[in-house]
């Protein structure tokens, strides 16, 4: 009933019912010949293809407005409504991305003033391109994290040394040598190379309409993916909260690697950068948890991180921590803006296949939050839009030193909670951040790295706490907290960008299991209804006798079709093959005592299991939760239907979506003026098994 009802609402023209059940009928077009179907078909997609092509002022204006949701929003905006809520979270919110977005440079390997221009950039391009009036696109750790790791490669791998296509970037020395581009602007150089990349990715994605790609990244494996990536962060950024001076580890096992090389020269510790570290922890962690607690009495929370960043830098810059105890602090900030300049068109081929999972990342955050956050606020986004956003805020800012963005939770989470209304938020966000770097900038020189370090693994703590919540997850379902302990454990151990793609096998294995061993229970019936239930799962359920109800409640095709055989004959208690061959056995043996002469014995004969009535003389198999078939599911029927009709069982099929009932069809399972056979109600098929069987009418 419940595909029946679903094709309902799907189809406008029906046919009349069949049978006792006037609610259950199937599409006219289902019944048509061949050759009708194709003229439809045919009709159909000549008027779609001029639907199409066509090109009016009406459709032209559409398409515009939809590629540019700011012209939609911005003519209705209501000031007076819109205007204090907007401003107020925009504010706060560019407050406290000035700290992080310093941070998070580090963490992608790059200079300080690098991630402040990606985190005015992107506000900018996401308020105009952008559908969701709440999250927040900028810095993301992860994405800063799977940078990192190939800006360290790349730079590492040219050895400071320049290649074509470099001219202009800069200048340096190495060895005394008069170079064009020092480390920071090559690194820079591979950054906005892979941002660009990731960007084209994700807008082509948009254009192909290839958001299901997402739907692979279950909301298991993307914690999973976090937590792991986090851990990974956390390990990076100790070397900066003890002032140790060690190379930064990447590629399959760089945490461990990581590990033990702090280890190994835990001796060289800087007691004023552990000591400017442990305090900072004492200040932020106990605020953060604070403000958290009381954010339902708050009108904004306290930007204690900033707070921290202007009380660390006064304090190293007037105790000289940098020139007494050695201290690693940012260096110069420039104001201002650089010129704007092309990706490194050469470095393409070295770094496309690290964008792809960048890609995916940046667009699945993003998409996942903005329906979330829309979802919650009772409006709609677009999928495929949100595809284009992010991958112009990563395109158009890939040309002014800007690295990879996408949304953020935790950032997200600020903006809802201080009245964001409108995406006009992300417009004040930018200009905080443009008066930072117009004049505020390089008042920063002085801040210790260690510090920055602080920040980025305080943000950590969302993530890091999803350990508190196994039991929880476990008790809720076993296999998704399987899935996050892999796509954790492989993200950590072995590298990100293996570690997604472990998760998303995984998850896909653990989808087929699921199928190869589905729930496949025997139906009783509810007393003065229609309906069948499990009895397994419900008390006072009635059997009709003679009739079996058998529902599988996965697809039948090549993998699981074995597990159907098994499951039927187990819950049946007849195996109809066993039956056949049992029964072989005893006329064979009849025949040989007959030919011994001892035909007059036959009393003295023990009783076969063959010889036994199997207790049922129909089955019907509810297939209201079996979604296709293949020609290996179709032939799997067939051979039930012929196994259990040659012990004078009958098999009748109820339930049947469109797409099953039209495999069936094509694939001959009835033979020509049968398939009335296929019932459109459980009910419907145990009254034809009952009267048919009193009446002695019911076909082979």
């Amino acid at each position: 009933m419940a595909a029946t009802a679903e094709t309902n609402h799907i189809h406008e023209v029906m046919e009349g019912p069949e049978g006792d059940d006037a609610k259950c009928s199937f599409h006219h077009t289902m019944f048509l010949e061949p050759q009708e179907k194709k003229r439809n078909m045919k009709a159909l997609l000549v008027k779609r293809a001029k639907e199409t092509c066509s090109c009016t002022p009406a459709k032209m204006k559409d398409c515009v407005l939809g590629f540019f949701p700011i012209l939609q929003w911005l003519p209705k905006y209501k000031p007076r409504e819109y205007l204090l809520g907007d401003v107020m979270s925009g504010v706060i919110v560019g407050v406290l991305l000035v700290p992080q977005s310093i941070a998070y440079s580090l963490l992608a390997g790059l200079e300080p003033i690098y991630g402040l221009y990606t985190s005015f950039f992107s506000c900018i391009i996401y308020c105009i391109f952008g559908t969701s009036r709440h999250i927040s696109v900028s810095i993301f750790g992860v994405v800063c994290l799977m940078l990192g790791q190939v800006v360290d490669r790349e730079v590492e791998r040219a050895g400071y040394q320049l290649e074509p296509g470099l001219e202009g970037l800069g200048n340096g020395t190495r060895n005394g040598t008069e170079l064009l581009c020092d480390r920071g602007c090559y690194a820079m150089a591979v950054a906005a190379t892979v941002t660009f990349i990731s960007g084209v990715y994700q807008v082509a994605m948009g254009f192909f309409q290839v958001g299901f790609v997402s739907v692979y990244l279950s909301d298991s494996l993307l914690s999973g993916f976090v937590t792991g990536a986090s851990i990974t962060v956390l390990t990076s950024q100790v070397k900066y909260l003890l002032g140790l001076d060690i190379p930064r580890s990447g590629g399959v096992g760089s945490l461990i690697t990581t590990w033990i090389n702090i280890f190994r020269n835990i001796h060289t510790t800087n007691i004023c950068d552990l000591i400017t570290s442990f305090l900072c922890f004492l200040v932020l962690i106990p605020a953060k948890e604070l403000n958290e607690r009381f954010k339902s009495k708050l009108k904004a929370p306290v930007p204690v991180e900033l707070f921290v960043v202007v009380a660390a830098t006064l304090a190293s810059h007037f105790g000289k921590l940098r020139e007494t105890y050695g201290s690693s602090i940012s260096g110069h900030i420039p104001t201002g803006f650089l010129p704007p300049r092309p990706p490194v068109w050469s470095l393409i081929p070295s770094v496309a296949l690290d964008a792809i999972p960048i890609a995916i990342i940046g667009f699945a955050i993003t998409v996942s939050l903005s329906e979330m956050f829309a979802k919650k606020h009772g409006y709609s986004v677009r999928a495929n839009q949100e595809m284009y956003a992010i991958g112009f805020c990563n395109i158009i800012p890939s040309f002014f030193h800007c690295f990879t963005t996408s949304a953020a939770l935790a950032k997200t989470l600020v903006k809802e909670s201080t009245g964001c209304r409108t995406q006009m938020s992300g417009m004040v966000t930018s200009l905080v951040i443009l008066l930072v770097l117009l004049v505020i900038a390089p008042l920063f020189y002085s801040l210790q790295k260690c510090v920055l370090a602080v920040i980025t693994i305080v943000n950590l703590r969302g993530a890091l706490r999803k350990f508190r919540d196994l039991p929880k997850m476990w008790h809720l379902s076993r296999v998704d907290t399987v899935i996050w302990g892999v796509t954790m454990a492989a993200t950590a151990l072995v590298s990100t960008e293996i570690g997604l793609l472990v998760g998303v096998c995984f998850s896909m294995l653990c989808v087929i299991f699921r199928t190869q061993r589905p729930e496949a229970p025997l139906l009783g019936w509810v007393a003065e209804s229609e309906t069948y239930e499990s009895l397994s799962a419900y008390k006072n359920l009635q059997t009709k006798p003679g009739v079996v109800v058998f529902r599988f409640e996965a697809p039948i095709y090549y993998i699981n079709k074995e597990c159907f055989k098994s499951t039927l004959y187990k819950q049946t208690g007849v195996n109809p093959v066993w039956v056949k061959a049992a029964k072989k056995k005893a006329e064979k043996r009849k025949l040989k005592e007959k030919e011994a002469g001892c035909g007059d014995k036959q009393g003295s004969v023990p009783v076969d299991l063959g010889s036994e009535p199997v207790g049922f003389h129909s089955i019907v198999i509810d297939c209201c939760a079996v979604q296709f078939l293949d020609t290996a599911g179709i032939r799997t029927l067939k051979e039930v239907c012929k196994d259990y009709g040659d012990i004078d069982v009958h098999v009748l099929l109820a339930q049947c979506n469109p797409s099953v009932r039209s495999s069936l069809l094509r694939g001959e399972f009835f033979k020509e003026g049968e398939d009335h056979l296929l019932f459109h109600s459980v009910h419907q098929a145990v009254d034809f098994a009952l009267g048919t069987q009193r009446h002695g009418a019911l076909k082979n």
